[in-house]
C-alpha cells in the first residue's frame, strides 16, 4: 500500500463577501498517495484555485483538518510549515516566475541557494535537472531567449531543486499553444513514470487532465467524481 502523503478531513473553505459567506469548498474528504498521478478538474468557480492552494499548504481551511506527511498544518507555525511545504512540494504555474535577468542555469539555482546548499553541489543538481527536461543546451539563455515550453520547462527544473515529493501544477499549459503544451505534458509525465514523483496538476483542460492516472472533478465546492482515468494517455516520450 502507498504512503499517503496528504489527506483532508472534511475540509472546508469560508471567504467572507462583505456580508455574504461564499463556500469555495464543502466538506472535501480525499487523499494523495505517494507515486500518484492525479488530475483536479472541473469548470472556473468550482473550487479548484481554492484546493490547489490547500493542497499546497499554501493555506489553511476554515473547517477541518488538512495533513501533509501526517503533520496537520492548522497547528504549525508559518516558519515551519514553510519548511516543510518547501522539502515536500514544487510548484509548476500557468505564469512560469522566471527572473528575467537570470540565466536558466540560475532561475534552477536560486531555490537551492535560498536552502544553503554547497555551490558545487548546486550547481551539479542544477544541470542535472536542465539535463532532465531537456535544456542542457539553453543552460546559458535568459528567458527572453526561449519559447514557452522551454520557459515552463526551466520552471519544472526550478520546482524539482529541492527534490519535492510532490509536484503541484496549476494550469500547467494553460499560456501554451498545443505543440509545446505537449512538451511540458511529456516532462510532467516522465518525472511521474521514470521518477517516481507524486503528480498533481489542477485545470479545467480535458485533454490535459487525460494524462493523468486519476480523476477528481469538483463542482460548486464539492467533490462531484474521484476515479480512475481508465482512458490515460501514454506519451512517446
Amino acid at each position: 500500500m502507498k504512503s499517503t502523503l496528504i489527506t483532508f478531513r472534511n475540509v472546508w473553505k469560508i471567504y467572507q463577501m462583505g456580508e455574504v459567506e461564499v463556500n469555495a469548498l464543502q466538506g472535501v474528504s480525499v487523499e494523495f498517495g505517494k507515486g500518484e498521478f492525479a488530475a483536479i478538474i472541473g469548470p472556473s468557480g468550482s473550487g479548484k484555485s481554492t484546493m490547489m492552494n490547500l493542497v499546497g499548504c499554501l493555506d489553511v481551511p476554515s473547517r477541518g483538518e488538512i495533513f501533509l506527511k501526517s503533520r496537520n498544518i492548522a497547528h504549525l507555525e508559518e516558519s515551519d510549515l514553510a519548511v516543510l511545504r518547501g522539502k515536500t512540494i514544487g510548484f509548476v504555474f500557468q505564469q512560469y516566475n522566471l527572473i528575467p535577468g537570470m540565466t536558466a542555469l540560475e532561475n534552477v539555482l536560486l531555490p537551492l541557494e535560498i536552502q544553503e546548499i554547497d555551490d558545487s553541489a548546486a550547481e551539479k543538481r542544477a544541470k542535472e535537472l536542465l539535463d532532465l527536461v531537456g535544456l542542457s543546451d539553453k543552460m546559458r539563455h535568459r528567458p527572453s531567449q526561449l519559447s514557452g515550453g522551454q520557459q515552463q520547462r526551466v520552471s519544472i527544473a526550478r520546482a524539482l531543486a529541492c527534490n519535492p515529493e510532490i509536484i503541484l501544477a496549476d494550469e500547467p499549459t494553460g499560456a501554451l499553444d498545443s505543440v509545446t503544451g505537449k512538451e511540458v505534458l511529456e516532462a510532467l509525465y516522465r518525472l511521474w513514470k521514470e521518477k517516481g514523483k507524486t503528480v498533481i496538476i489542477v485545470t479545467h483542460d480535458k485533454q490535459l487532465a487525460q494524462y493523468a492516472r486519476r480523476h477528481i472533478e469538483l463542482k460548486d465546492g464539492k467533490i462531484i467524481r474521484d476515479e480512475p482515468n481508465l482512458d490515460q494517455l501514454r506519451p512517446e516520450i
